[in-house]
């Protein structure tokens, strides 16, 4: 009886030795943002990457592919739909899971940047319990794959 409610729980969470080996990269230009992204998905035992702007993220992506990308729209220079349109032409990003974390809640930019190969999309202000939900089912499907 035990091991079915050990194995029920083990499908519904991802492990902390797996979490560790995932890699999460989180794009924003807040520092505010990211430090504050950082530590959530630290404290739940992922790797993670952070960049203020795309050239440093592009950099990060260069040395390690992540097993995820977050990522703001709303950035200087290039922006994280440009961003979001170059990774998706390099081979070492075409799959790399994207959830788009951004003010930009209008129906119109959820649907281009889902139709631009984001998988999930998390309206700022943060609900911090929602998006490790987010992660975890991205990073879930990323182990059945």
């Amino acid at each position: 009886m035990y091991s079915n409610l050990i194995l029920l729980a083990l499908d519904k969470t991802i492990e902390m030795d797996e979490k560790k080996e995932f890699k999460i990269l989180v794009v924003d230009d807040s520092t505010t943002n990211v430090v504050l992204l950082e530590a959530i998905l630290d404290e739940k035992g992922y790797q993670i990457e952070t960049a203020l702007n795309a050239k440093e993220a592009y950099s990060i992506i260069e040395k390690e592919t992540p097993d995820l990308i977050l990522l703001d729209l709303l950035m200087p220079k290039i922006s994280g739909f440009d961003f979001l349109e170059e990774i998706r032409k390099n081979q070492k990003t075409i799959n790399t899971p994207v959830i788009v974390v951004s003010a930009l809640t209008d129906e119109e930019n959820i649907e281009k940047i889902m139709k631009m190969g984001a998988i999930d999309f998390v309206k700022k202000p943060i609900d911090l319990q929602y998006l490790v939900e987010r992660v975890e089912s991205v990073l879930k499907k990323t182990i059945k794959s």
